[in-house]
């Protein structure tokens, strides 16, 4: 599982305690958490620990500089025979635990809801973020806005601004992040009524990781049972581009936010 990492104990908190939850979903197979960048510990290291057949699953939401480039690069140099899923977003298993952080915060029948994305300068990895919103508007039969808390059209001030001409009573911002941490609490201080807690710890989520690792390996024209770790003859980079196309969000690789 490879993150983004942060400078905040509770983002590595919670990010361990998916990781845990991961693991607990398939105890037979050895499943590691790495980073990127900032936290403990680097993927190049733990990649270059690990015996055997390997599947990197970003633990993204989508597309972009670290999926599409930073990723697969540090897969190619270190561990070239790996196979590298795709972002986890967007998918409805992400869209149950939204709309259940969402009831947990207060969400009521009468709310305009946005959808609070960090943000992107890729446009795909943003089309894929108003993918992630039109699964969720489907979910709560009302429609959902797709904001950006840094890079990205429109921002959440700006997505606030908008809907408060509008009849509805309150918004409510359902988080599209993984952890607390800057991006959260630029939400949270945007001034809508409700903000939902982030994706965080979840059963959904782990089974998402779980399924972007059969999926990948399955386009790796490998058979995937319960337990598999094999892995694939195709180059890391090959995969992830092939993987990403799958969920619409290929693109020219520019810097995530």
């Amino acid at each position: 599982m490879a993150a983004h990492g942060a400078r905040s104990a509770e983002w590595d908190a919670v990010l361990a305690g998916l990781a845990a939850r991961v693991r607990r979903t398939r105890p037979g197979v050895t499943a590691k958490l790495a980073f990127l960048e900032l936290s403990d510990p680097p993927l190049e290291r733990v990649l270059a620990e690990v015996a055997g057949p390997v599947v990197v699953v970003p633990l993204l939401l989508a597309g972009g500089y670290h999926v599409h480039i930073d990723l697969p690069e540090v897969v190619a140099r270190v561990r070239p025979d790996a196979v590298v899923a795709g972002p986890l977003g967007p998918h409805p298993l992400l869209t149950s635990v939204l709309a259940r952080r969402l009831a947990a915060a207060g969400l009521r029948s009468g709310d305009a809801v946005i959808l609070g994305a960090a943000g992107s300068s890729d446009p795909a990895a943003l089309a894929a973020v108003r993918a992630a919103a039109r699964l969720l508007s489907v979910r709560l039969a009302r429609p959902v806005t797709a904001a950006f808390a840094s890079t990205g059209e429109p921002g959440i001030d700006r997505a606030l601004a908008t809907i408060r001409t509008g009849p509805a009573p309150r918004t409510a911002v359902a988080s599209y992040l993984l952890a607390p941490g800057l991006f959260h609490t630029r939400l949270v201080e945007s001034g809508a009524e409700v903000v939902s807690a982030p994706l965080g710890v979840d059963d959904d989520l782990a089974a998402l990781v779980w399924h972007r690792h059969d999926e990948a390996l399955q386009a790796a024209g490998q058979v995937s049972g319960q337990g598999s770790g094999q892995g694939s003859r195709r180059s890391s980079r090959t995969m992830a581009s092939a993987a990403s196309g799958r969920d619409g969000s290929e693109s020219a690789p520019v810097k995530i936010s």
